[in-house]
């Protein structure tokens, strides 16, 4: 349609000033309305490449646990100095098991977090050990505006190193301007037989409540 326009603009002789004027608006009116759908399909790919990021930090997570269990006999999540410690804010009620505990979480508080500016205290970052950790500077795997730390995300050292060792050494940043990957564990519960394993929940923080997965082995 624009190369029709042109087109006509250049075969035409003596178009007045109203005539031009006419095509340029009906330009600035197409130009405007293709601009929000550009912007959702940037916005779309953004959420599937940080959900596919998602995904590879949780098998990060699963194949810790597995080798924990390998050489432990129980399994444990980036972080966890053993399977029914927390990592992160979120603890277990008296007689509460992890199941329940998570199902509460994700109904009823992550719902609710649903940008970078929600109360995200939960969580900790999965390769900031420190807001001044040079790695994660350089690497933007931290939510910052400037040189403002803009978030309530925590920091976990031992989570932190876990994941990046687990990494090759390495981070993932997010797609996202604001955003960055936050994770953490709810305890493991019960004992002997009847004990449950803990649940990771990771994160963008860009938006919680939308851009996330749990894991329970």
């Amino acid at each position: 349609m624009f190369i029709n326009l042109i087109k006509k603009l250049k075969s035409s002789r003596g178009n007045s000033l109203a005539e031009f004027a006419v095509t340029t608006a009906m330009m600035a009116t197409l130009a405007t309305t293709a601009a929000p759908k550009f912007g959702a399909v940037g916005s779309g790919a953004k959420e599937k490449k940080t959900m596919n990021n998602i995904d590879k930090l949780l098998s990060v997570a699963n194949n810790y646990y597995n080798q924990a269990v390998s050489e432990e006999g129980k399994g444990r999540f980036p972080g966890q100095s053993k399977y029914d410690a927390p990592v992160g804010g979120v603890s277990l009620a008296d007689g509460q098991d992890t199941d329940e505990a998570l199902e509460a979480y994700v109904e009823d508080i992550l719902a609710n977090i649903n940008a970078y500016t929600s109360d995200n205290s939960d969580f900790v970052y999965c390769f900031s050990p420190a807001v001044d950790d040079e790695d994660a500077l350089q690497g933007d795997w931290m939510s910052f505006a400037g040189d403002q730390h803009q978030v309530q995300v925590g920091f976990d050292v031992d989570g932190a190193n876990d994941f990046k060792k687990n990494m090759g050494n390495n981070g993932i940043k997010s797609p996202f301007q604001d955003g960055a990957y936050i994770y953490l564990v709810i305890p493991g519960s019960g004992s002997g037989s009847s004990s449950k394993a803990p649940a990771i929940v990771i994160a963008d923080v860009e938006n919680p409540a939308e851009l996330h997965k749990t894991l329970v082995p």
